[in-house]
């Protein structure tokens, strides 16, 4: 998939949203610091499209971004929420579940994992709670060019095998990297396949 254009949308505190109301949606998530608007500005090609901080938790709200015109990406509050208070930290949480449990239009969540590190137990709390919940996503390895390419594989795998644990099959799987552009064309043309399907159901 090509993207031709990129551009920011609104942010909101939940599902509803004023404008683009009938464009699918892929939403995007992880802890705190895992990389996740250097992600988003990767994949549209459009470096300063989703705000990127050193500080970790600074996406506080449900920022949309409209692509080709056609789907929206996402970008949702963190769900380690970094260093906050309990009445910010509460907040976030209904953010983000009022956007899960309540969005019409989403039709994948993008689940970002630190490729350096093991499975955190936050990390599979959240990603048990979609698999009760029926919601549809997919995992998205990060910072993979921070890592050797061993590491990077025993890192990964490691984490398949975690899961494993817990699911018989595993969602789709991408290794990225913001700085390489590494799963670029993966992703997209995962999200290309699925606009496709949708597409295709609608004009039967």
């Amino acid at each position: 998939m090509k993207i031709k254009n990129a551009i920011y949308i609104e942010s909101t505190t939940g599902a509803d949203t004023s404008q683009s109301k009938t464009l699918p949606e892929f939403a995007f998530i992880g802890r705190s610091n895992v990389g996740k608007s250097s992600l988003i500005n990767m994949l549209c090609n459009k470096r300063k499209l989703a705000h990127t901080s050193a500080t970790p938790g600074k996406t506080q709200t449900v920022n949309r971004f409209m692509v080709n015109e056609t789907w929206n990406v996402v970008d949702l509050p963190g769900y380690g929420f970094a260093k906050v208070s309990d009445k910010t930290r509460a907040r976030l949480k209904r953010i983000i579940w009022d956007y899960i449990d309540g969005s019409e239009n989403m039709v994948l969540l993008f689940v970002l994992i630190d490729s350096r590190h093991e499975l955190m137990k936050v990390d599979l709390e959240f990603l048990t709670k979609l698999g009760e919940k029926g919601v549809p996503f997919a995992i998205v390895f990060t910072k993979a060019d921070k890592n050797s390419k061993t590491a990077l594989q025993k890192n990964t795998e490691s984490i398949r095998n975690k899961l494993l644990e817990y699911w018989e099959e595993l969602p789709p799987c991408f290794t990225t990297s913001s700085m390489t552009g590494e799963g670029r064309d993966e992703m997209l043309g995962y999200i290309g396949e699925i606009l496709k399907d949708i597409h295709n159901n609608q004009t039967e």
